[in-house]
């Protein structure tokens, strides 16, 4: 199982860089819940072969490291209340890390693009997404618009979360060479 730790590993890494980046480096029992999740979803895919769970690993060959994630799965416990259950049989894509040394190089783009054309071949027509992270929020907003809930101040004041509702077909998938 040396895989996962390197994926466990991969998680805490980029889970710590995010919340120094957002401001958040004192929620340390937040953060540790965030690492702890992911590794719970991660069991998942494995325990049951991508069934109920299901990640795309990004590696750097040339250097054998980790350094990006992407899943999908049952919307979360946090969207379903969010949303008052409107989306609990909406397939959820979380988990989406780069490395802190691999971004703005289109990984996290690939690895989107990719899970969007699994969920396609898989005929999910539909997904959500959230995010917590401001950001993340000025990724998403790019690359799939507004937000179909906002939660204004639901972190704290001046921090939202936002829960985008998308079709699979909706997605604009663009391949840079």
């Amino acid at each position: 199982m040396e895989e996962n730790e390197e994926i466990h590993q991969f998680f805490k890494t980029v889970i710590q860089d995010t919340f120094a980046k957002e401001g958040l480096s004192a929620l340390l029992e937040d953060m540790e819940n965030e690492i702890k999740d992911k590794k719970r979803y991660l069991k998942c895919d494995f325990d049951s072969c991508g069934k109920d769970r299901y990640f795309l690993i990004a590696l750097d060959k040339k250097h054998n490291q980790v350094i990006g994630t992407i899943e999908y799965g049952p919307a979360s416990d946090l969207i379903n209340r969010c949303t008052n259950g409107e989306l609990k049989e909406w397939n959820e894509i979380g988990t989406v890390f780069v490395h802190p040394n691999y971004q703005r190089m289109g990984i996290g783009t690939l690895l989107f693009n990719v899970m969007v054309l699994t969920l396609q071949n898989r005929k999910i027509k539909e997904f959500c997404l959230d995010s917590g992270y401001i950001n993340a929020q000025k990724i998403w907003k790019k690359k799939l618009g507004e937000p179909r809930y906002l939660l204004k101040d639901y972190w704290g004041d001046g921090s939202d979360h936002m829960i985008w509702r998308k079709c699979t077909n909706d997605i604009s998938i663009i391949f840079r060479t």
